[in-house]
This record gives C-alpha cells, sequence and structure tokens, in this order.
C-alpha cells in the first residue's frame, strides 16, 4: 500500500505464521519491484504483518521436499538481494514472533523496531538441524556487531525478547503496545522521508557498508554517478 511517501508492506494471510513460502516469497518481491519502480526522493518502505507473527520463517513443509531446498535458499535469496538493492531507507516493524528466515527478513531492513510485550527473535536452525546458508551468517556478522549475542542466536538458538534485542543492538527500539509500536514506525519513517535522499545514492551507500554479504549475494557494489555529488 502507498501512503504518500512509504510503502507499506504488510504480511497477511490465512495463516497466522506469515511463513514464506514460494506464494508468499513471490509476493513480496513482486510488491519490493512495485515500490522500487514507483520511488522518488524521500521513499520509505515499512515491512509490517497482522497477528502473532511478523514471520515464523520458511515454509519447512516445502523447503524439505525432494529437490526443493536449493530452490528454497534461491527464492529467499532473491527477497534477501531485492531489500539489500532498495533504493530507499526501510523500517522492519516488528508486531510479534519473528523466527528463522523471518528474523533474516528483519535484518535485512535499515531499521528494526520491535514490542516489549510479545514476540522473540529467534533463530530455530540449531534445533532444527538445518544448516545455515552463507548469507544468513554473513548478515548476521553485517547488522549484530556482539559477538555473543551472534553466538547465543546461532549456535544456542536463544530466543530473544525486545527488551534483550535493545539492549544487545540487535533491534532499534521497542514499545509496549501495537498502537505504540506503529506509531513509532510511522515517526520514524517521517523523519527519513523528510530528509528526501536521492535513493539510488541511498543504496550505493547501503552496500557499501556490507561489502562481506553484497559479494555472497552477488551484488555489485555501484559507483555513483559523479554528476549527482
Amino acid at each position: 500500500e502507498k501512503r504518500g511517501y512509504f510503502f507499506v508492506l504488510t504480511l497477511t494471510g490465512d495463516s497466522d505464521e506469515h511463513r514464506l513460502s514460494p506464494a508468499a516469497i513471490a509476493d513480496v518481491l513482486s510488491s519490493l519491484r512495485e515500490a522500487k519502480s514507483q520511488a522518488t526522493r524521500g521513499s520509505v518502505l515499512i515491512t509490517t504483518s497482522q497477528g502473532r507473527f511478523f514471520s515464523n520463517g520458511l515454509d519447512l513443509g516445502w523447503a524439505r521436499s525432494a529437490g526443493s531446498r536449493s530452490e528454497a535458499a534461491e527464492r529467499l535469496n532473491h527477497m534477501v538481494d531485492s531489500l539489500i538493492s532498495l533504493p530507499m531507507p526501510t523500517v522492519a516493524v516488528v508486531q510479534g514472533h519473528a523466527a528463522a528466515a523471518g528474523f533474516v527478513l528483519a535484518l535485512c531492513h535499515n531499521y528494526v523496531l520491535m514490542r516489549s510485550d510479545r514476540g522473540v527473535l529467534y533463530m530455530s536452525e540449531v534445533d532444527l538441524g538445518i544448516p545455515l546458508p552463507d548469507y544468513f551468517t554473513v548478515l548476521f556478522r553485517a547488522k549484530i556487531g556482539s559477538v555473543s549475542a551472534r553466538r547465543d542466536a546461532l549456535l544456542r538458538g536463544t530466543k530473544i525478547r525486545g527488551a534483550d534485542a535493545a539492549r544487545l543492538g540487535i533491534v532499534d527500539g521497542v514499545k509496549g503496545s501495537e498502537e505504540e509500536l506503529e506509531d513509532a514506525g510511522i515517526r520514524l519513517a517521517e523523519q527519513l522521508a523528510a530528509r528526501k535522499w536521492d535513493g539510488e545514492i541511498y543504496k550505493v551507500i547501503r552496500q557499501s557498508l556490507y561489502p562481506e554479504l553484497c559479494g555472497v549475494l552477488g551484488l555489485g557494489v555501484s559507483k555513483p554517478v559523479l554528476s549527482k555529488l
């Protein structure tokens, strides 16, 4: 949904868990392409959800089916690529649980806000016996500065609540209710939109911050056009 300068991507569906199936990933990619095509100076993407979950990760039934594990990783890779290369600031408003690929989806945004009264960040792969794609671990190194926080998230399967996530620098703020969190996301987006940044330059600077991640994803770091400087 386009609201002025904001593009609001809301994860919905029959299931409250918002698992990332082929159809769900395709819908997200389509929405990101639409936002990119309509982007102007001051555009901002807000990603949020309905229900108890932000996203409970990949649709494991599909991901575990014969021949689909590599397809699952490839599709999710495209979604990560699209967010890292989107020419505008991005804000994840995490209204509920964000697990596995749902946690990854949140971390792909420039800013992450979370509730203090509900929801956890949880990397379930170690508990489920599923290896991590390379870009998962590189993303965690790029976005979470604390070595012990990364260790506990990836090697211990710690379920991280809002206050701890803020203390560890994983999220940028926590609020006590759905309404307060939504308002905080809008206020942050308004502050970002008011700067009227050039989206392509913003994208180049973002990618330059994460060279290892862009290398693993196969994203070349573009050089800005000198006439824009």
